[in-house]
């Protein structure tokens, strides 16, 4: 470490014959450069071997407890003396703290003992507890009970009341027929004036009884009333406290970029996503380790991150494997933190498929079967028109219909078929929604799977904070199902065969790469897995009802891996 620049990591490894890249990492999709692997080479062996703080990684078995494992960062930088050298970050805290001799510090320390984070934080939870405490008080369910009981013995009296009224009404009535011709008229007219006082009288009991009960009522209401303002005032008090503490935290976090401006992260998030910053946003290991060398003058060259330890529960994440930064919180601050800096091409921009043929494996009057290699989109995306949709367009213009039955992920190859009519697609659509569609996909996975055949059900949904990365979710995931059979074990990989009986984004994998699944990535997959020369994902036979013929038809393609 140098001794000017604290966190200033001198290889230990000799690193003369590696040639500093040309541009700057594109954080969102790489390679790790040679000099970011040996960075974080050097990193992980720190970590395997430091006694600077105790985390439970969860990498030792037996050891108990919760274990969380961590995004780390490594920043290959260039000093003023044009040694080169790293810096290296985590995301979030480690070991309960912010504060390590390893790591480059955060933008802003919430954990310090001495900020006003803590102070403020330790307000609110005390206004919790309060909170709490007055919602588990005894007297508020019992006194909704004695409301609800009151309010149900006095609609009982008051319709008791009113039924005797009736009764007595329809007395008076019989009365009034019996006697009128009984009696003289102004023996009539006396009890008639009886009569009209007693009908008085009743309606002034009625009236009694009404007054009472609502006065009981109200009595009851008031009490409770009393009880749950005080909460209402304390929630509204809390809700206050956290937005200023909020609206504190934000303006604490100022993102430098290599052009030397700053801008705060409210700003950031509003002219880019028009949104307010999600929790954890500048907490990353990325945006930590930029703001640090641009506050001290060093030159960005090249980056990397990866995970160390067990994976979250819900997401896919494998010790020591390599992931991008992340969209839904780094995306808008790394945008503004890279201005300045000779950044890679985002590939998401470029058409990986303009070179690519797009081979027609069947076609009659209703459907068009294709062979679609992988990187070669179903459907038009937001960048990149090119796709299996707009080459036949072009090449059927002919057509009107919708072509598009289902669709394959642009990384995936294999078999698609499109309609060219829209009798044809109506009847293969349905055939997909009721799953009588036989479909096979074949993957190569990283790993040896022990089982041989079996089915794989958990729900999924989309990383809101990620995307479009999926993730496992029973609370508002979709049901996810997929069968599997082993075909053959091939060194440490395993070839096998999937039938989805689903048809979720990522599905098969995020089925394979979960812990939950088999826990091995299809080999190539960038997002659950490692990056290679393409995905090791083809789907090679299909079966459906023809739509005209009304009989059965098989499509199979051998795996082109």
């Amino acid at each position: 470490m140098n001794e000017s620049t604290p966190f200033f990591h001198t290889f230990k490894q000799d690193i003369n014959k590696m040639e500093k890249p040309k541009r700057f990492t594109f954080p969102f999709c790489y390679d790790p450069h040679p000099l970011s692997l040996q960075a974080a080479q050097e990193l992980q062996q720190y970590l395997s071997e430091q006694q600077d703080f105790q985390h439970n990684f969860g990498l030792d078995q037996g050891q108990g407890g919760n274990p969380i494992g961590k995004m780390f960062g490594v920043l290959v930088v260039e000093n003023k003396q044009g040694t080169l050298g790293y810096l290296a970050a985590c995301s979030g805290k480690l070991a309960g703290t912010n504060i390590h001799k390893y790591f480059v510090p955060p933008l802003f320390d919430m954990l310090n003992p001495d900020g006003f984070f803590l102070r403020q934080e330790a307000t609110i939870n005390q206004l919790n507890r309060e909170i709490e405490n007055l919602e588990s008080l005894p007297d508020i369910p019992a006194l909704q009970k004695q409301l609800t009981d009151t309010e149900q013995q006095v609609a009982s009296a008051l319709s008791n009341m009113r039924n005797l009224h009736k009764q007595n009404k329809k007395q008076r009535k019989e009365i009034r027929t019996a006697q009128r011709s009984l009696l003289s008229d102004e023996e009539y007219l006396t009890l008639e004036q009886d009569l009209v006082k007693q009908s008085y009288r009743d309606q002034h009991e009625y009236d009694i009884l009404k007054q009472q009960t609502k006065e009981s009522i109200n009595k009851i209401e008031r009490q409770l009333e009393t009880l749950l303002l005080q909460i209402t005032e304390k929630k509204e008090f809390r809700k206050q406290l956290s937005a200023n503490l909020q609206q504190q935290l934000f303006d604490q976090y100022i993102f430098l970029n290599a052009n030397g401006y700053s801008k705060s992260l409210l700003p950031i998030f509003e002219e880019a996503i028009h949104m307010l910053p999600p929790a954890g946003a500048g907490e990353c290991a990325a945006p930590k380790l930029l703001q640090y060398a641009y506050q001290n003058e060093l030159i960005p060259v090249c980056m990397a991150e990866f995970w160390w330890g067990a994976s979250p529960g819900s997401e896919i994440r494998k010790h020591r494997y390599f992931y991008p930064a992340c969209k839904g919180k780094c995306e808008p601050i790394l945008s503004h933190m890279l201005q300045g800096l000779d950044v890679d091409p985002n590939p998401l921009l470029e058409n990986p498929a303009s070179e690519k043929e797009l081979p027609i494996l069947f076609e009659d009057n209703d459907i068009i079967v294709v062979n679609k290699p992988e990187e070669f989109l179903s459907v038009p995306g937001i960048h990149i028109q090119d796709s299996v949709q707009t080459r036949i367009q072009a090449r059927n213009p002919e057509i009107t219909g919708p072509l598009i039955i289902h669709r394959l992920d642009m990384s995936t190859s294999g078999i698609l078929v499109l309609a060219k009519n829209k009798e044809a697609h109506q009847f293969i659509q349905d055939q997909f929604i009721r799953h009588t569609v036989k479909k096979r996909y074949t993957a190569l996975l990283d790993g040896i799977i022990e089982s041989q055949e079996g089915t794989i059900d958990f729900p999924l949904r989309v990383d809101l904070e990620d995307r479009p990365r999926q993730m496992l979710c029973y609370e508002h995931g979709k049901n996810a199902r997929t069968q599997y059979k082993v075909v053959a074990i091939e060194g440490e990989k395993t070839r096998i065969h999937y039938f989805p009986l689903t048809g979720r984004t990522h599905q098969l994998r995020v089925h394979s790469a979960h812990q939950q699944g088999l826990n091995a990535p299809i080999c190539g997959d960038d997002l659950y897995g490692r990056r290679a020369d393409r995905l090791h994902l083809h789907a090679g036979f299909i079966q459906f009802i023809h739509p005209s013929t009304k009989k059965e038809i098989t499509f199979q393609v051998e795996d082109p891996f």
